[in-house]
């Protein structure tokens, strides 16, 4: 409001004085709430502009912590499968091993050639390191195929066509049949 709108509905100084008075104060409260409004609003903008900063620092990080999750998850997965892979060599070695140490307790020639004809399927290894499945399999080789495994040393050796020459002179002998 102005002074010259007051003046012209003819009122007095005194008057006017007042009423501008009483204006001042509206006015100087009204400035007061828009100061605190404004200071609110602002204070509001920031905190919505930190809440979105922090939002986004959430997301990156739960984007980043699913994909540490997923690592993890993979390195788990990973890690399980070298470890059965391990144990399934090592089982495999240990079976291996126990098998050529049978059949060489079961005098085979050629242990590797004996193995090849055995269904490895069938032979299993306990915790207690015996193999099942084993004598069985040997047992019928030793029928069809007895020459894959030492029988033993012969101790006695006679071959057939008699038990060679008597003479005590052989060179003598020789030069008189050339003769």
């Amino acid at each position: 409001m102005k002074r010259e709108f007051l003046k012209g509905l003819k009122l007095e100084d005194d008057q006017i004085d007042a009423i501008m008075a009483e204006h001042g104060k509206d006015v100087e409260a009204s400035k007061s709430q828009l100061a605190e409004l404004t200071t609110e609003t602002e204070s509001l903008k920031t905190q919505i502009a930190d809440r979105d900063k922090d939002i986004k620092s959430l997301k990156k990080d739960a984007g980043d912590n699913e994909g540490l999750s997923k690592q993890l998850t993979e390195l788990q997965d990973k890690y399980k499968t070298d470890t059965e892979t391990l144990t399934n060599q090592l089982s495999q070695t240990k079976l291996n091993s126990a098998l050529t140490t049978a059949l060489t307790g079961a005098k085979a020639r050629n242990p590797k050639a004996v193995e090849g004809l055995l269904d490895m399927d069938k032979v299993k290894l306990t915790d207690d390191g015996k193999l099942e499945g084993l004598d069985d399999q040997l047992t019928a080789l030793r029928k069809t195929d007895g020459y894959l495994f030492d029988g033993g040393k012969q101790t006695h050796y006679d071959p057939a066509g008699g038990q060679g020459s008597d003479d005590s002179d052989q060179v003598q002998t020789l030069v008189d049949a050339f003769k």
